[in-house]
């Protein structure tokens, strides 16, 4: 589904006549609907900047993933991509569902280890059962404890400790027939213009529990695809040191001609160690060799998704009113170690940003220079973002009134309960077309942005002469490209006046009304010290900023009794025109945008009313969704 939106805001916004706001406050401007359609669009052969906004999920798990499997999950990568362009589907638990808006594209990113036994264990395959821990799990899914099945094979795999019998690795027939039909399923899905189904695996580096995930994406068809089955951890196919995966990311191009990309999985549950800051995990100190191959190979990072929102902590940014939204930080992926606040560092994506001015100071590589989106790493099959129809994140955890009270895993004295996972999230990608070279082109630039699960659509452009004019301009686009750059680029440096940021955001047409535009800025100060402050730039209901703030809260319109809400307030659209009024241009920053949106419904209160079940404490009945745009850097 192609979001035409003539250029994001001619025709919907800038078109309306609207009072023009000054560059630290905004109007509640009246749009009409957005406009989509499944047609092929015409290619564009001369535009070079991208017009549309595609949204779609880059992190999503089959029955071939063996944690899926053994959660329940019935439903193959066809079934996936159906459901994602559309198509009614019959969930593993029984109930039938369908999305409210396809998607535009999609990732089956399926575990690189282990990759299809779990449906040859369903199937009572006599190797497997032969060993006595095989016997045992078979036996515990066939009694439908999926569960805890599902539990002792995480475990084992966090851990080091599951037989080589249940290890599927690259070179089995298991392993290999589930990889090509991973490929068979993308070839068949794919359709240039219209929905891109890109081949791609998840890269399951564990430490001791602390999850080092990378998902990662081809731009190539079967053809290139099917020369080299995935990287493993598991020597000899493959390591759980990221830098060995980089090298065989080179190895695959090399023998290719191909292209691939690695989106780091949210850092929250790796305990401190996604993004170091002067050693790895083991030990090793980082280096150029280091810097240069991350900033290369992992252009983007997964900010949000289901297992928690990873922009930033309270306890990292205590002057951020809304920094403490959805977090998971009690411990590592199988609660074996948990959390404590110098962890916390290491682990979310703001940090990662400031961390990456004081590596590049020190080693002269950025190597946390990433744009950002959200993905579900949902292992239901089912890419649902929608809080009034979500299906869980396992399939132990489709709707119904357990879920509320269920536990996910339980550890050390700790537990994470379903009811903890949140529905999101959503990557949102700049193309010039909706293809696996033109979205693989944009997310190499990086000009994407992530939401938590609403269609929020956002332009963010940095410059040195910006003017109300353009902001206001039918050409707003095109003024944007050609007077600056957009999200996820550099800003060339220039003496003299502090640069300008252009940002205009739009409601998802069938969700919420919008609150508040904020520009975050991060940046390292002469003696190598980070900072960061936020700016609101934008407030609906004609509110006033303040001390860098809206001078009042948006309010809150839910109804908890009904899970029900109002657009009564807010903004369907908001833009600024912003000056940083504390710029130093001997100081190295990045930007980037985080757009609000008015409180509703959470997906547990929506099921507190339909199963009539009561919400637990622990869980806020309301959430404010949002989208976080890739910054734009200034080096002086």
């Amino acid at each position: 589904m192609k979001i035409t939106y003539l250029s994001f805001i001619v025709g919907a916004l800038l078109l309306q006549g609207c009072e023009q706001p000054s560059s630290n406050t905004s109007t509640k401007v009246e749009t009409k609907p957005v406009t989509t359609t499944a047609e092929q669009p015409k290619k564009e052969t001369t535009v070079k900047y991208a017009q549309n906004v595609y949204f779609g999920d880059t992190h999503l798990h089959t029955n071939n993933s063996f944690d899926a499997g053994a959660f329940g999950n019935t439903l193959s990568p066809d079934d996936a991509y159906k459901y994602a362009r559309g198509e009614k589907i019959t969930a593993s638990m029984g109930l039938e569902t369908q999305l409210i808006k396809p998607l535009d594209f999609l990732v089956v990113s399926d575990h690189s280890d282990n990759m299809g036994m779990i449906p040859d264990l369903y199937a009572g395959k006599k190797e497997l059962i032969a060993n006595p821990l095989g016997k045992e799990l078979y036996e515990g899914l066939m009694a439908g404890r999926n569960h805890e099945v599902a539990l002792k094979l995480i475990k084992g795999f966090s851990q080091g400790t599951l037989p080589d019998v249940l290890n599927y690795d690259p070179e089995s027939i298991g392993y290999k027939d589930a990889w090509n039909a991973i490929i068979d399923s993308a070839e068949k899905y794919n359709e240039p213009g219209k929905f891109t189904a890109f081949i791609g695996y998840e890269w399951t580096s564990m430490i001791k529990g602390a999850n080092m995930h990378r998902v990662l994406i081809y731009r190539d068809g079967e053809e290139k695809g099917r020369q080299m089955v995935p990287y493993t951890t598991t020597p000899p196919y493959g390591s759980q040191n990221p830098r060995d995966l980089w090298k065989w990311m080179q190895t695959y191009e090399d023998k290719t001609q191909g292209n691939i990309l690695a989106i780091a999985h949210n850092g929250n549950l790796s305990n401190g160690i996604m993004f170091p800051l002067d050693e790895q995990y083991d030990g090793t100190k980082l280096d150029k060799e280091y810097v240069e191959s991350r900033a290369r190979w992992e252009p983007l990072y997964e900010i949000t998704q289901m297992k928690g929102d990873g922009e930033t902590h309270p306890v990292l940014s205590p002057n951020d009113e809304f920094a403490d939204f959805e977090q998971w930080d009690v411990g590592n992926l199988d609660l074996s170690e948990l959390k404590t606040n110098e962890m916390l560092p290491g682990e979310y994506g703001r940090e990662a940003l400031k961390r990456g001015l004081a590596i590049e100071k020190k080693l002269g590589i950025n190597p946390y220079k990433f744009g950002l989106i959200g993905s579900t790493d949902s292992h239901t099959s089912l890419a649902t973002t929608e809080a009034d129809n979500f299906f869980g994140k396992m399939s132990t955890s489709e709707p119904g009134k357990a879920r509320m009270t269920d536990a996910l895993v339980t550890g050390l004295g700790k537990t994470i309960y379903y009811r903890q996972t949140i529905n999101s999230g959503l990557a949102a990608v700049w193309a010039t077309e909706n293809t696996r070279q033109g979205l693989f082109d944009a997310m190499k630039r990086k000009e994407t942005y992530a939401t938590t699960g609403q269609r929020i659509q956002v332009r963010f452009f940095a410059g040195w002469n910006f003017n109300e004019s353009d902001l206001n301009s039918k050409d707003f686009v095109q003024l944007g490209y050609e007077k600056g750059v957009p999200m996820g680029a550099d800003l060339p440096s220039k003496a003299g006046d502090a640069p300008q940021f252009m940002v205009v955001a739009m409601k998802d047409p069938d969700a919420a009304n919008l609150d508040r535009l904020q520009v975050v800025k991060g940046w390292l100060d002469s003696e190598g010290n980070t900072h960061e402050r936020i700016f609101d730039v934008a407030c609906s209901d004609n509110r006033k900023i303040v001390a860098r703030r809206c001078d009042k809260v948006v309010g809150n319109t839910v109804d908890v009794k009904t899970a029900t809400y109002t657009n009564d307030i807010g903004a369907d659209s908001l833009k600024a025109l912003w000056t940083d009024p504390e710029f130093d241009a001997s100081q190295n920053a990045f930007y980037y945008v985080r757009v609000l949106a008015i409180p509703t419904p959470r997906w547990t209160t929506y099921d507190a009313v339909r199963y009539n079940i009561a919400i637990p404490d622990d869980i806020p009945t309301s959430i404010q969704d949002r989208a976080y745009t890739a910054p734009i850097w200034y080096n002086h």
